[in-house]
């Protein structure tokens, strides 16, 4: 494998990126043959799971949530992801749009107006009236819950632990790497390569489920604006064009590419929901509503992070069918993009402290999120009348979820103008998700932050497209049902791997020597022999760590 890799000059460790992209391929070919059967395996083992082990999806969540909250107000807040006075590498403005349109950006445009509004009109909780008050403010909450808080607690522990080992122990930019208090050397191993080609699978198919529903998306918004079928001629067009500006972006790298992109799109993201703010006529309700929501949401969480639906059996003719389908399937496939966002967030934040590292990726998408619900979720039901009746906006969300957006810009001035432009966000939302999943494969595969040779780089953003492109193209829907039931499948496994990456950053977090670590990089002395092994293996290039012991020695 070293001498084909050099052969078609390659920048990798072979195992894990020829292992990859076989066990892509062949997955690909199995999903193809065989979608009806492939589908039904998954779909009884996913079955399986929501029903016996959702509670632990729910319970571990919020044990994420408050563990972060813990290591951020603590002493250890302080230690910083790098060495010592290092400056964040990025500003906070452009940190937050490269972390916010990596991660859900593309979610919230999906969901924006069709969350709320479908738990409006089919309250989660036994005994709500649907279309009514009640219900509303019940859908505002479950969206908020789903999408803000502990959706970024579920990238956010991986991407903390993984910045800690990467930026501190000067480890491989790696899931294995978090692994070190457990494995030591042995993140160098099969274990350490599995652990690794297994959050590449992740992160690939994770992403090709997402661009399946941003393509279905963009397609629905140009059938509205040209009256175009959205077929999948035209969706396979749309993946071949995303796809062209991912790669776009990669080969330009991440400072060039990715923030550039990010900036771009967030101002675009803000530039909409302004306008929906101003003139949709209710900007005095959304005010009063901003704060009214944020109160609901936050009183209202203690009970929504713990809430298991147990008397489903007993309160609903569809049983525990519910969380199942949202809550649980939420996390499990949050929970494969957790590897891809992880890494991501660790290698922008490099230079921030724990604390600032917790505190920012949890609440400012948390905010920003919050703001969006209100402005899109609210108005798209004061459209509808919360009068205990159907009215335009739920019947358009249960007619066509991916063009219930479109249909709630039909009761706005420039209609037309302004659903090409959310056509424009989402597009570019999906190239920023497609070409950061890339650009993070490309470090796992070679262990380094630095952007490998060019085309490797473009060989995973063209694999992302063609993956995209052939369930679309050979398996139709039936392949991207199956891959959602092998993502909840893989979510489990996945979900109890990011657990142990949390246990591991404590277990190295509790050696820091806090009367020093804010004076010199003082890192524990396993950080040291850590970063040694790494060098002497060729695994990182680089300046050895520098220790309280070196420094004194510097000093005289």
């Amino acid at each position: 494998m070293d001498a084909l890799a050099r052969k078609l000059g390659l920048r990798t460790q072979p195992t894990i990126f020829f292992t990859s992209a076989g066990l892509m391929v062949l997955f690909l070919i199995v999903l193809l043959l065989f979608p009806d059967q492939l589908n039904s395996s998954f779909g009884a083992g996913r079955e399986w799971i929501v029903t016996n082990l959702g509670w632990y999806f729910i319970f571990g969540v919020t044990a994420w949530v408050i563990i972060l909250l813990g290591v951020a107000i603590s002493p250890y807040g302080q230690v910083r992801l790098g060495r010592k006075d290092e400056p964040p590498q990025y500003s906070f403005p452009s940190w937050f749009a490269m972390l916010f349109a990596g991660g859900i950006g593309t979610i919230l445009m999906f969901w924006g107006v069709a969350e709320p509004v479908s738990h409006y009109s089919n309250p989660p909780k036994a005994g709500v009236e649907p279309y009514s008050v009640a219900a509303a403010q019940d859908g505002m909450n479950f969206a908020l819950y789903h999408l803000s808080l502990h959706t970024w607690a579920i990238f956010c522990l991986p991407g903390l632990a993984f910045a800690y080992f990467i930026h501190r122990y000067e480890l491989p930019v790696r899931v294995s790497s978090v692994f070190y208090p457990f494995l030591k050397d042995g993140i160098y191993g099969p274990i350490g390569r599995a652990i690794d080609i297994l959050a590449i699978l992740g992160t690939l198919f994770g992403v090709a489920v997402s661009i399946g529903l941003g393509t279905s998306q963009i397609g629905a918004g140009l059938g509205e604006l040209f009256g175009w079928a959205n077929d999948t001629t035209l969706q396979v067009i749309i993946v071949i064009v995303l796809t062209s500006v991912a790669v776009t972006s990669i080969v330009r790298g991440l400072d060039k590419g990715v923030k550039f992109l990010s900036n771009i799109n967030i101002v675009m993201a803000i530039g909409l929901m302004i306008f929906v703010f101003l003139t949709g006529g209710m900007a005095l309700f959304l005010l009063r509503e901003l704060f009214e929501t944020t109160g609901n949401f936050v009183s209202s969480l203690p009970e929504l992070m713990l809430w298991n639906d147990a008397l489903a059996n007993v309160t609903k003719d569809e049983g525990w069918g519910w969380q199942g389908g949202w809550t649980v399937f939420y996390w499990a496939w949050t929970v494969s993009w957790a590897p891809f966002m992880g890494i991501f967030l660790a290698r922008i934040s490099k230079g921030r402290t724990v604390r600032e590292f917790v505190l920012g990726v949890l609440f400012a998408p948390t905010i920003f999120t919050i703001i969006w619900f209100v402005v899109f979720g609210w108005s798209a039901m004061r459209i509808d009348g919360m009068d205990g009746s159907e009215g335009p906006i739920a019947s358009a969300v249960a007619e066509s979820i991916p063009l219930s957006m479109f249909a709630f810009f039909e009761n706005y001035p420039l209609t037309t103008f302004i659903q090409g432009f959310a056509v424009v966000i989402v597009a570019i939302f999906f190239a920023t998700s497609s070409d950061s999943a890339s650009l993070v494969v490309d470090m796992l595969c070679t262990g380094d932050g630095d952007a490998g040779p060019t085309r490797q780089r473009v060989f995973w953003g063209v694999s992302e497209g063609l993956l995209a492109a052939l369930l679309i193209v050979l398996a139709g829907d039936e392949g991207l049902n199956a891959l959602q039931q092998v993502i909840t499948v893989i979510g489990l496994p996945m979900f109890t791997l990011m657990f142990l990456a949390g246990i591991s950053f404590l277990i190295a977090l509790r050696k820091e020597n806090l009367e020093y670590v804010t004076r010199v990089r003082g890192v524990p002395d396993e950080a040291v022999s850590a970063g040694k092994e790494a060098l002497d293996r060729g695994e990182i290039t680089g300046e050895l760590p520098v220790t309280e012991k070196d420094e004194k020695v510097k000093s005289g």
